[in-house]
């Protein structure tokens, strides 16, 4: 039987993705002077205010309270009608020291048999139905967002929208789980007032399906992907009729609420670890990108056309307690999962260090990847800019999203014999 699948999406100025960008912001500036830092950083914003706490160990200190108020301004937070300012919020910091029994559990004299940060249940997915291996509903809310966004900073169009927003793709699929229409859409955006709130109601959903959705349309390369916007698509536009109030003055953020848009957009699996503030030796983290990278190189490679791979975690242990796959009955050649499982040890080392090494993770690589998913984002190398807390600056090369890169592909079909 057809089935419906729902995915969601948040904006930068979405309140849980202001705390999100403000940790790993933090995080990328200890890893700029001190690449070993160990780093967990959590934020919360809410009217007027925000708090920063967590536990660092480094032999550097930044200024904290200056990069929060950076993201802010990054954002798009920077008028007093707001009701959050970056200018005139206060930032209150509450960090401390990180606990010397967790880091003399994990630290070894042999780098490659360091322990794991924390116990962990961690989860990559990938599936064949678009260019990057992610699932169409979430690719489709974020790039709802992303172009939403860009209409909000060009200032041209729109221009009574404010930083947070929240959209919605549900589409129907086939009983061969093939797309056949997008079902719904829903979009939430954050306004300035207006004269009366008919004409605000009117206007905003005017412009989302004269303005929003021809430009989203024009940047969907497959045709394919077109046909899915039909007559019976249903759209649901600010549906309560007005938000005005919104960002941390109508909804208190902290960071790691949004694991699922983080993701994979509700498909596969998660542990229940966030991302956000933590560095990697935090397996919740870096283990989270290993299973991506192992899982979309495995789709790529025609292993299967859809995949999910469980790794878990012991503190201080450097193996994985256990790896699980399954390919939902996708798998080329009868593939086996445990065969698959097999040979993923024969190809991956997932110890913590050796992903460290492997993926690049101890780059100050995080603030990009706290909007608009973890997942599914192209690999590509940046200049970024960081100072200390004696104002040092720096600039430093980053790659970005090097877990999103199809490396292994050689090495997997001859293993696979493929």
């Amino acid at each position: 039987m057809s089935y419906l699948f729902t995915s969601e999406s948040v904006s930068e100025g979405h309140p849980d993705k202001i705390s999100d960008q403000i940790s790993d912001a933090i995080l990328d500036h200890f890893l700029a002077y001190d690449p070993e830092a160990k780093v967990a950083i959590e934020t919360l914003v809410t009217t007027g205010q925000i708090v920063l706490a967590g536990e660092v160990n480094s032999k550097i200190w930044v200024n904290v309270q200056k990069i929060a108020r950076g993201i802010l301004r990054k954002i798009g937070y920077t008028k007093n009608e707001y009701r959050f300012n970056a200018d005139s919020c206060g930032v209150l910091s509450s960090i401390q020291e990180q606990s010397m029994d967790l880091f003399k559990g994990i630290k070894n004299s042999k780098k490659y048999d360091q322990g794991a940060g924390d116990q962990g249940i961690i989860f990559g997915y990938a599936v064949n139905e678009t260019k990057n291996y992610m699932p169409l509903t979430l690719e489709m809310s974020h790039d709802l967002l992303r172009e939403l966004s860009s209409i909000r900073n060009e200032g041209e169009k729109m221009t009574y929208l404010r930083p947070d927003a929240k959209s919605q793709v549900t589409l129907k699929y086939s009983d061969k789980n093939i797309p056949i229409h997008i079902h719904s859409i829903v979009i939430s955006t954050q306004h300035d007032e207006f004269d009366t709130k008919e004409k605000m109601h009117e206007r905003i959903i005017h412009d989302i399906r004269n303005i929003l959705i021809p430009r989203l349309k024009r940047n969907i390369v497959s045709k394919q992907i077109k046909k899915l916007f039909t007559d019976q698509t249903k759209y649901y536009i600010n549906s309560t009729g007005q938000f005005v109030i919104g960002g941390p003055h109508g909804d208190t953020g902290v960071t790691g609420r949004k694991i699922i848009v983080d993701t994979y957009g509700g498909r596969g699996s998660h542990g229940g670890g966030a991302f956000s503030g933590k560095d990697s030796s935090k397996v919740d983290r870096s283990g989270a990108y290993a299973a991506r990278h192992i899982a979309k190189n495995l789709v790529a490679a025609g292993i299967a056309d859809e995949l999910l791979i469980q790794i878990s975690y012991a503190v201080g242990i450097s193996e994985p307690i256990g790896i699980f796959v399954n390919t939902y009955g996708t798998s080329h050649r009868n593939f086996l999962d445990e065969e698959i499982v097999v040979n993923i040890k024969k190809i991956f080392d997932l110890r913590p260090y050796a992903i460290e090494k492997r993926l690049k993770l101890r780059n100050p690589m995080y603030e990009e990847t706290a909007v608009y998913g973890h997942m599914g984002k192209k690999t590509r190398k940046v200049w970024k800019s960081f100072s200390d807390i004696k104002g040092n600056k720096k600039e430093q090369e980053v790659e970005l999203f090097t877990w999103e890169k199809l490396d292994y592909l050689p090495i997997i079909k001859e293993i696979f014999n493929l």
